[in-house]
């Protein structure tokens, strides 16, 4: 698939991936075995019907495509651009096994972006009310599917904008915001109804929106609660987690001059840790014509748990990457602004719980690189509010929700999933959690 040029694409914040042409997505659909097993469907978390919309794009049909594939999934534009199939759907096709894999994903992305019919299938709204925290992925699938199911929708989100990190956490030369709007824009067209700036657990609680006539309620308000490292220093002026980093850029506009956002002048910038979101704060910061940005983790790039293609694109970009290597304290002046951050060189030891080899410190390895920026970006907690709110909704010791097999937490009626359950994961297992919990609530108030 085409991309921008590295040299050109990091003056802009316009979308790197270019999309299929209509030759292009065809030829890669003629490669689809239509194997009879069918492994794709079972390794996508909504078991899209993968090789049915791609026999549909080979018979030129788009929107039978399109069709297909959001019986499954409503937000087709978005997964085939942020969806990491290459460990999912991609990971177990048949043409892989002595090759490379049909790109599925970028043929969901050709689907999504050239479709001329888009009709959603909506039942008129006759079964009662539901009330969904958060707009998030998980937010947005839960609605799709009870709205499919005849129910009165109602999607409260805390910020602004609706769409939650598909809007704040993902830059824009990843994931265009018109993207996520249309794609919102369908729900709302169906009767979906979004109501920004409403905290739940602040401007209404979880009784609240029972005494309000919602029959069942469901959380996916994500992880926005940033982790720190808990190192001297990180209260200097100039640490910034990645959430606040890529709101400013992504909500705030901070890359836009006619745009009052505060966000320093940054020369040398530090981000730390592995994942897509140090990707992308990392490439952001680039765009910000920043003139050294490094990548600073403490393990190998066989560890790293960023998408290979996000990986491969800050390194063209001319992102400094320094593996295998563990901040220990950010440095600052006189008027405590960042002047650098202190780093020690790690080797890898045995594997630890998770399979992955742990890193373990080299004696005598510290150095200084001199930066005047620290961008933390090594996840989330759920944030505390809604549970801190609302006694009687239990949480682990990371703060995530306690559910039980429906999805329903310690409430009776109180649904969750996503981010809010699992801790940081990927969009598509939220959208995945978001289905399951819709046909759960819908089971439960059929019961009643």
């Amino acid at each position: 698939m085409s991309i921008q040029d590295a040299v050109k694409r990091i003056t802009n914040f316009e979308e790197v991936a270019l999309g299929y042409t209509e030759n292009e997505a065809l030829l890669e659909a003629s490669r689809c075995l239509s194997c009879k097993s069918a492994p794709c469907i079972k390794g996508c978390p909504v078991s899209i019907n993968i090789p049915g919309f791609i026999n549909k794009l080979r018979n030129h049909d788009i929107n039978g495509a399109y069709q297909i594939i959001t019986e499954a999934n409503l937000l087709p534009g978005v997964c085939g651009r942020v969806c990491p199939q290459e460990t999912q759907c991609e990971a177990v096709c048949v043409r892989g096994i002595k090759g490379e894999a049909v790109a599925i994903g970028r043929l969901e992305r050709f689907t999504a972006d050239h479709v001329t019919k888009k009709e959603l299938n909506f039942l008129k709204p006759t079964k009662g009310k539901v009330a969904i925290v958060g707009s998030g992925p998980a937010g947005l699938a839960c609605s799709g599917v009870l709205g499919s199911l005849g129910y009165e929708v109602d999607v409260f989100e805390a910020m602004q904008t609706a769409g939650g990190v598909l809007i704040y956490g993902i830059p824009e030369f990843r994931l265009p915001k018109q993207i996520v709007r249309g794609e919102i824009d369908n729900l709302k067209k169906l009767g979906i109804k979004f109501h920004v700036d409403t905290v739940i657990g602040k401007t209404l609680t979880i009784d609240d929106l029972f005494e309000n006539g919602y029959g069942a309620i469901f959380i996916g308000s994500g992880a926005g609660l940033p982790k720190f490292m808990d190192i001297p220093g990180e209260n200097q002026n100039g640490v910034y987690s990645a959430n606040e980093f890529l709101t400013r850029v992504n909500l705030m506009k901070a890359n836009q001059p006619d745009y009052d956002t505060p966000l320093k002048r940054m020369k040398k910038i530090a981000v730390v840790g592995g994942g897509n979101v140090a990707m992308d704060a990392a490439r952001c910061a680039k765009r910000l014509q920043a003139e050294e940005v490094y990548i600073i983790y403490r393990r190998s790039f066989e560890e790293m748990p960023a998408r290979l293609e996000e990986v491969e694109h800050a390194q063209e970009e001319g992102i400094n990457f320094r593996i295998l290597t563990n901040p220990v304290r950010v440095i600052g002046d006189e008027a405590h602004n960042v002047k650098g951050i202190e780093c020690v060189e790690m080797v890898l030891g045995e594997p630890d719980g998770s399979g992955r080899r742990s890193p373990i410190v080299k004696p005598d390895s510290n150095f200084v690189l001199e930066v005047d920026t620290v961008i933390m970006a090594l996840g989330n907690f759920p944030n505390p509010l809604l549970a801190g709110a609302t006694p009687n909704l239990k949480t682990d010791r990371h703060g995530c929700l306690i559910i039980d097999a429906n999805l329903m937490t310690t409430i009776p009626g109180v649904f969750a999933g996503g981010d809010i359950v699992t801790g940081a994961a990927t969009v598509i297992l939220a959208m995945g959690a978001g289905k399951q919990a819709a046909f759960a609530i819908d089971a439960y108030l059929k019961s009643r």
